[in-house]
C-alpha cells in the first residue's frame, strides 16, 4: 500500500515505470517470437526456451569480462546459439518432430535441465551482470531517466524481429517454413525438404533467443537458473498473441513487460517471479473458460 501511495503522492513514477516495462517487454517479445516459430512451424512447445536466453546472456558477460563491449555479444551469441540449436535438433528434437505434444514437453524439459545444470557447473552460479555503459538520458526535467543500454537493447530487438519476418517473407528458405507450418505434408509432396526447414527453424529460435540473452545481460542479470521465467513469459505472450502473429507478439510482450514492472513495484522485486505465474495460471483459465463458452455456443 505504501508504494501505491508513492505512485499517487508522484505520477511522474508511472511514466518511469511504464517506460521501463516497455523496453524489457520488447526483449520477452522477442524470445516469445522464436517460441511461437517453432510452436507454429514443428507443433513443438520448447520448455528449454529460456535456457537459450540465459546462454546468450554468458556469450556477452564472457565478452564484459574479457574487456570487449558485450554489444559485441549480441550477434556472436546468435550464431553460436544458432550452432547449438542446431546440434540439438539433430541429436534429439528430430526424434520428436509429428510425436505426441506430450512428448515434446518432456524432451524439452530435459534439455532445459541439462543446460542449467552444465552452466552452472561450467560458468557457476553468481548472478552475473555485462556492463554496457552507454550512460544515460534524462526526460521531463531529469525526473525519469533511461539507461541509454535500455534504448539501444529494444531498438535491437525490434530490428532482429523485424530483420526475422522479413526472412520469412521474402527468401526462399523463409517461404519454404511458411509452407511448412501451413501444411507439412503438402510441402513434402511439393519437394520441400521439411527436415532441412525444421532444423533451420529450431536453430533459428536459439539465435533468436540468443541475441535476446545477450540484451537482458546488458540490461539486467542472469545466472543459470534464470531461464524458467523467460520460458514462461514467452509462452504467455504466444498464447495471447496467437501463433503467426507478429504484432499481436510484439503487443503481448510490451503489455507484459508494463504489467510486471508495475507489480515489481507495487509487490516488491521479491513477488514479480510469482507475479508471472500467477499471471500465467489466470491467461489459461480465461482462456479455458473463452473456449468451453465458444464449444457450448456452437452446440
Amino acid at each position: 500500500m505504501d508504494n501505491i501511495a508513492i505512485l499517487l503522492e508522484a505520477p511522474i513514477l508511472l511514466v518511469q515505470l511504464l517506460l521501463d516495462g516497455l523496453l524489457a517487454g520488447s526483449i520477452f517479445a522477442l524470445a516469445a517470437y522464436g517460441m511461437a516459430l517453432v510452436w507454429g512451424v514443428m507443433n513443438i512447445i520448447n520448455v528449454s526456451q529460456g535456457e537459450y536466453v540465459m546462454l546468450g546472456g554468458f556469450v556477452a558477460v564472457l565478452l564484459a569480462d574479457a574487456g570487449i563491449h558485450p554489444m559485441l555479444g549480441v550477434p556472436l551469441a546468435a550464431v553460436l546459439l544458432y550452432i547449438l540449436g542446431w546440434l540439438i535438433y539433430r541429436l534429439v528434437i528430430f526424434r520428436i518432430v509429428d510425436r505426441d505434444l506430450f512428448i515434446s514437453l518432456l524432451a524439452t524439459f530435459g534439455i532445459s535441465i541439462l543446460l542449467q545444470q552444465l552452466a552452472n557447473q561450467i560458468l557457476g552460479a553468481d548472478v552475473r551482470t555485462a556492463e554496457g555503459a552507454l550512460g544515460t538520458s534524462f526526460l521531463f526535467d531529469g525526473m525519469v531517466t533511461i539507461a541509454n543500454i535500455k534504448l539501444a537493447a529494444a531498438l535491437i530487438a525490434v530490428l532482429t524481429g523485424g530483420a526475422l519476418w522479413l526472412f520469412l517473407k521474402k527468401s526462399r528458405l523463409g517461404q519454404a517454413i511458411r509452407a511448412t507450418a501451413q501444411n507439412a505434408r503438402a510441402a513434402r509432396i511439393m519437394g520441400i525438404d521439411t527436415d532441412r526447414v525444421y532444423a533451420t527453424t529450431f536453430a533459428l529460435n536459439a539465435a533468436i533467443c540468443g541475441a535476446a540473452g545477450a540484451l537482458v545481460a546488458m540490461t539486467w542479470i542472469i545466472h543459470p537458473y534464470f531461464g524458467l521465467v523467460y520460458t514462461i513469459r514467452a509462452f504467455m505472450i504466444v498464447v495471447v498473441a496467437g501463433l503467426g502473429n507478429l504484432l499481436g507478439v510484439i503487443g503481448a510482450g510490451l503489455g507484459l513487460g508494463a504489467a510486471e514492472n508495475f507489480a515489481g513495484f507495487v509487490l516488491g522485486v521479491e513477488y514479480q517471479a510469482a507475479f508471472v505465474f500467477l499471471l500465467l495460471v489466470i491467461i489459461l483459465l480465461a482462456r479455458n473458460l473463452l473456449l468451453g463458452r465458444k464449444r457450448q455456443y456452437l452446440k
